[in-house]
């Protein structure tokens, strides 16, 4: 008993002259207004992330193409695939059609799973 009591003492005396220590170092925390200036600067010259990826943001620049001429582009790299999909580049699922009819696709499952050549659960 007595000995957890002197170990508290000990520990509670080290956190208080770690913190007399901090305060005798004449650490005055920065203003809301210096934190403020600071995270306005730092976000005009790009170095605050945007979104998930951690990309630099790049130079905006005035575009030159009206905005019928940018639709007309963005929907046809849409229709051709070379559009990312989410914030970082990822490459795009191949969305081919299926030739085969829904029975022929139910009677291979079928077989399949008679077969065995379905896992099922996480043991297999």
């Amino acid at each position: 008993m007595k000995l957890n009591l002197i170990a508290t003492a000990l520990i509670a005396s080290v956190a208080l002259l770690a913190q007399a220590q901090d305060a005798a170092q004449g650490s005055k925390p920065a203003s809301r207004a210096e934190v403020k200036a600071e995270a306005k600067a730092a976000n005009k010259a790009g170095e605050v992330a945007r979104g998930d990826c951690d990309v630099p943001a790049g130079a905006q620049s005035k575009s030159t193409k009206s905005r019928a001429d940018v639709s007309a582009d963005a929907k046809a790299a849409n229709k051709a695939g070379a559009i990312d999909r989410g914030e970082c580049a990822a490459p795009a699922a191949d969305a081919s059609k299926s030739t085969k009819s829904r029975a022929e696709v139910k009677a291979e499952a079928k077989a399949a799973n008679k077969a065995g050549q379905i896992k099922k659960g996480e043991a297999q």
